[in-house]
């Protein structure tokens, strides 16, 4: 047995994820904190994601500022649960996603875990994309084989949701690998307008998009886009959809209510991922969801709906509370890392074969 800290930062830039996690036959948690993401480093974060003046220089500032956070958060975590650092076999850290270009060739996580390692005394495990990325795969989605190693039992045909900030699905069929890829948007879009709308970070169960009705003409046109015609091996960010894309499909349509415009984007969410879902995996009898999104009624009663032969629901089901499955990823990812264990899948990412992920900085 060891124990493991996984940190996760995700694209929602809502705050940092940390989970104290024994590694046995199948991973455990024992222990959860969360830190808010501080409203400078957050819009800092945002600005990041598009080429903007001094962008080293502030990536660069950014990036301690955010560590520093981590570092603070894992502190916490082990005082909290009376863990000293020494019994940590190694911090995995995800780190902050301000670039993810797979086409190009490229990924961008800042979160020097030089610094995190200087700063708690515990080995860091991170940087685990590039390796996948180098290997010609989208170095994303990274979760499907922790998904497979935590919910796959053999017995059926099962699906697992994760909606953060973007949503990306693990398809476990019965004596095959793990398959999975991003479907699009999570919560990235219903956060970015009620923002821009309402100065609200996001949208509470879901409650101003069931005020709004569904615009048929703006449905359409989001989902013409040319992410939602593609099959996986596929992934996606902050470069594709952001409040601009919004915007862009909001350009020749009439003025529409703020309302109905957050009610079409719920709609769109819902049905890139079930369309996605029954695309690949037509016999899905289970789909399990976790990620923020697990948390917004609307969401899962839309998906409830669009899936009637589906049983849907969070993986709490599973005794696993879905705000904090990411997180216990990246500790698995760091086991792997230092087991020497290949944790991407050629059948998620595209990569010519398996790889052994992440950067080990010791303590």
């Amino acid at each position: 047995m060891h124990l493991y800290v996984g940190v996760m930062s995700g694209s929602s830039l809502d705050g940092l994820d940390f989970a104290l996690v024994e590694q046995g036959d199948r991973p455990r948690l024992l222990g959860t904190h969360y830190i808010p993401m501080p409203e400078d480093l957050r819009a800092e974060l945002l600005g990041l994601c598009s080429s903007g003046p001094d962008e080293l220089a502030r990536a660069g500032i950014a990036e301690q500022k955010w560590v520093r956070l981590a570092a603070q958060g894992v502190l916490k975590l082990l005082d909290e649960q009376k863990v000293l650092a020494g019994a940590i076999r190694a911090i995995g850290s995800h780190g902050q996603t301000i670039r993810h270009e797979p086409a190009r060739g490229f990924t961008i996580q800042i979160g020097n875990p030089a610094l995190l390692a200087e700063l708690t005394g515990i080995t860091v495990v991170s940087d685990f994309r590039k390796r996948d990325i180098a290997a010609g795969g989208q170095g994303a989605p990274l979760v499907p084989a922790f998904h497979e190693a935590l919910f796959d039992d053999n017995k059926d045909y099962r699906a697992v949701l994760n909606v953060g900030g973007f949503s990306n699905l693990s398809l476990i069929e019965i004596d095959k690998p793990v398959s999975g890829f991003d479907s699009g948007p999570g919560n990235v879009l219903l956060d970015a307008w009620i923002q821009a709308q309402r100065g609200l970070s996001y949208d509470k169960d879901g409650a101003w998009s069931e005020s709004g009705t569904v615009n048929a003409d703006l449905l359409k046109s989001m989902l013409s886009d040319q992410f939602f015609q593609t099959k996986g091996p596929k992934s996606t960010g902050r470069e594709v959809f952001n409040l601009g894309w919004v915007h862009h499909h909001l350009f020749q349509l009439p003025t529409l209510k703020p309302e109905d415009v957050q009610a079409t984007l719920l709609e769109v969410t819902a049905l890139s991922i079930t369309e996605s879902l029954q695309s690949a995996q037509a016999q899905t009898k289970e789909l399990l969801v976790c990620g923020g999104g697990a948390l917004n009624k609307a969401l899962m009663n839309r998906l409830a709906a669009l899936l009637p032969n589906t049983k849907v629901s969070s993986t709490a089901k599973f005794g696993v509370d879905p705000k904090w499955v990411e997180a216990m990823a990246f500790a698995w990812l760091a086991h792997c890392a230092l087991e020497s264990v290949p944790a991407n899948r050629p059948s998620v990412t595209g990569a010519k074969g398996l790889r052994v992920l992440g950067a080990i900085y010791p303590a």
